[in-house]
């Protein structure tokens, strides 16, 4: 019997695309030592340009783009020289995000998760934790509110928040948003060969300790004993049921696909379901090119591109069309090359490229075909599918000139139901549960929490915590930190100055 089982969907963070880029891997954070922990320091990062996210703004006839570069004196340095007279705006932004990532990452948030109900509560209701923590007092906030006050310019209020395009939802937390920034304030990395080098490097080290990873191996339900209690899940192997059995079951499968799918109907969680809701739909396109880099003219860098400078309401207007206008005009577009960010790329697929887009669409839009058979939902499907890539496509070859037609050699695109199939995303979302304002109330993130109502069953990843990678680890440390008893975030950040000491050591010597 092993001693616990984890359900999960590897890299649901980043859904089909995979790992776009992470941050905080700069020296010996505590992040990156949990990382090398993780991989056994066998996981290359490599930097992407200084200049590592480019945000475009406006139609065509009046494209605008601004590089956002890393370090804070030259993030600073570039916006102001882009946008002169807004010197007081910039360093009050600034200082604004450095004080909500700083108090956050302190202690409040994962201490609302970790200290015994009663006490969260009694902080909560009390106001407390509203006086100790800047991050909770501000969460409220709308990032929109928040930059509007800074600045009457458009475009820099456009630019202070752009990367809101991570988590898809209008009228954001400006709190929330404060952790982006910061998490990518030094620069930013990409996995090298890729991002299934995290699980290649990962699954060693959990074989080493005991354990096994099952692919093609999905769970239809958790096994309870006639004391409720979960002792095990039970597994498809073709039509047949296998019974695993394990005194402890923690599910990574995010929280409406654990308590709406995975339990039996009588112990189903619907008070902690109606705290939060799905995120919005994620649409993928995947271009395969003719090409190196150098000569469709792509770097180890992002693209943000939006056709408007107003985002909130550029969002909201756009998630409210009906799906043939909206397939028309895609107003938001993330844009990335893999193989540009991969030094390897080039020595194992010679003379090709290969692009990455995301933007979101509506389940509702493609929900009709929902049932369909995977490779073949029909014309009317594939129609829809099409029409988002040639918008998608226009844009690009727009802002990439060098990219044409005839250097295409793929191209397809992933639906919010490709990702309810691929991934298990119940509503094709890419991000689980929705990171809009509710997201951050202190008692929603005090209930939500590793354990769970039923006995031997925990919840770990993003729903737990924040969304993507970053967020998806520290849900697993949260959750890691109840089962074993110990505070597994202050080991990760005692970690870190240890290590810092011994290189400041050894560099000395």
């Amino acid at each position: 019997m092993r001693a616990l089982i984890i359900i999960y969907h590897f890299m649901k963070s980043d859904s089909t695309l995979g790992i776009h880029y992470i941050g905080d891997l700069l020296g010996d954070s505590p992040f990156r030592c949990m990382l090398d922990q993780m991989t056994n320091g066998q996981l290359q990062w490599e930097p992407l340009e200084k200049a590592f996210d480019h945000v475009v703004l406006g139609s065509l006839e009046n494209r605008r783009s601004y590089p956002i570069f890393s370090g804070s004196a030259r993030y600073l340095e570039e916006l102001k020289k882009r946008f002169p007279g807004e010197e007081k705006a910039i360093d009050e932004y600034l200082r604004l995000v450095k004080v909500e990532s700083y108090h956050f990452g302190s202690w409040l948030f994962v201490v609302l998760k970790l200290c015994p109900l009663p006490l969260a509560k009694f902080l909560i209701h009390t106001g407390l934790v509203k006086h100790l923590s800047f991050f909770f007092k501000m969460a409220p906030r709308s990032l929109r509110d928040v930059v509007n006050e800074l600045t009457e310019n458009k475009d820099l209020r456009a630019v202070f928040t752009y990367i809101f395009g991570t988590y898809g939802t209008p009228y954001a937390s400006f709190a929330m948003h404060s952790l982006l920034i910061t998490h990518y304030l030094n620069g930013a990395w990409y996995p090298k060969a890729g991002s299934s080098e995290i699980a290649y490097h990962m699954i060693p080290i959990i074989e080493k300790a005991g354990g096994a990873v099952l692919v093609r191996a999905p769970v239809n339900r958790i096994l309870f004993n006639e004391a409720k209690e979960a002792c095990g899940v039970s597994v498809l192997k073709g039509q047949e049921e296998v019974h695993i059995k394990a005194p402890m079951v923690i599910s990574d499968a995010g929280i409406f696909n654990t308590y709406e799918n995975l339990l039996p109907k009588e112990l189903q969680i619907q008070k902690q379901l109606s705290l939060v809701k799905h995120g919005e739909g994620g649409l993928s396109i995947l271009i395969g090119l003719t090409g190196t880099k150098e000569e469709l003219g792509l770097k180890a860098n992002n693209y943000w591109i939006f056709t408007e400078n107003n985002f909130d309401e550029l969002m909201e207007r756009y998630l409210n069309d009906g799906r043939e206008q909206a397939s028309k005009k895609i107003p938001l577009l993330f844009v990335a090359s893999p193989s540009a960010k991969d030094p390897s790329w080039e020595e194992r697929s010679p003379g090709k490229s290969t692009l990455s887009l995301v933007s979101f669409v509506k389940y509702s839009w493609f929900e009709e075909w929902k049932d369909g058979k995977v490779t073949n939902r029909g014309s009317d499907y594939k129609e829809l599918k099409q029409a988002f890539i040639d918008s998608a496509l226009d844009v690009v070859m727009d802002v990439f000139p060098k990219i044409t037609r005839d250097k295409i050699e793929y191209i397809d695109a992933g639906t919010p139901i490709t990702n309810t199939h691929y991934i298990g995303a119940p509503k094709g979302e890419f991000y689980g549960v929705d990171h809009g304002i509710a997201r951050f109330n202190p008692e929603l993130n005090a209930t939500i929490r590793p354990q769970t109502p039923l006995k031997n069953l925990y919840l770990t990843g993003q729903d737990v915590f924040l969304c993507g990678f970053a967020g998806a680890i520290a849900g697993a440390l949260t959750c890691g930190s109840v089962i074993l008893n110990r505070n597994l975030h202050l080991d990760s950040f005692l970690l870190a100055m240890k290590t810092k000491y011994i290189d400041k050591k050894l560099k000395d010597e």
